[in-house]
């Protein structure tokens, strides 16, 4: 199986996330994409984010009938930065070959992350285009370092085997749509949610719905 692994807040998720996933998973040959909620995030601000059963509700109905996973499996990983969680998802699914995929606004601070640099060395990057990010994506100091590993989508998809650090970036027609947008037109957007636990379409285990509360924040999507 080849993965593409989303992670961000999806607070909530929206048809950008969904179209952003199908192209990714065209582009790069991909089985299926797994979309990480993060329990927290400490390059976000907490004002305004919704519960993570909302979150993953409004995640779940976005993906429905699309080869697409909703996991929140960072509360029972119990990791708490990307970089552990994934290191946790490659020893979990020793099978699976994984390629992270991320927007270019996260590329741009990517260079903030923990161990951005083992991050980039564990699983092929995918940076899909976004608009207003591009130049400071280009302009990072994540990007001088992964400049040298850049390959085309056609290559990487072709080749026999993956290998990393590889940086592939994906262009198509921008995307106008987005959370904080979605969150200001729409302030209400979680009320009509289920507010039941969900189950994880990744682990398939009920998440707990005290994951992610300010007593046990669960984990980060980056620091």
């Amino acid at each position: 199986m080849r993965i593409g692994l989303l992670g961000g807040s999806f607070n909530p998720a929206h048809g950008g996330h969904r179209r952003i996933s199908l192209f990714a998973r065209e582009a790069l040959g991909l089985d299926e994409v797994w979309w990480l909620i993060s329990p927290g995030n400490p390059l976000k601000p907490k004002a305004g984010m919704a519960p993570l059963a909302k979150r993953v509700h409004s995640a779940q109905a976005m993906a429905r009938r699309a080869p697409i996973r909703v996991s929140a499996m960072e509360c029972e990983l119990g990791t708490r930065f990307t970089v552990e969680t994934l290191r946790a998802i490659r020893m979990r699914y020793p099978k699976h070959r994984f390629v992270w995929i991320m927007g270019a606004d996260n590329l741009a601070q990517f260079h903030r992350w923990k161990r951005w640099r083992e991050i980039a060395r564990s699983m092929p990057i995918a940076v899909v285009a976004r608009p207003g990010y591009d130049g400071a994506a280009v302009a990072s100091p994540a990007m001088a370092w992964l400049r040298r590993h850049e390959t085309s989508a056609a290559r990487f998809r072709n080749r026999g085997g993956w290998s990393a650090p590889a940086l592939v970036t994906l262009r198509f027609d921008p995307d106008p749509r987005s959370a904080t947008a979605i969150r200001r037109d729409t302030p209400d957007w979680a009320d009509g949610l289920p507010s039941g636990p969900p189950r994880d379409q990744v682990t398939h285990r009920i998440i707990d719905p005290a994951c992610g509360s300010p007593s046990n924040p669960g984990g980060e999507r980056s620091a």
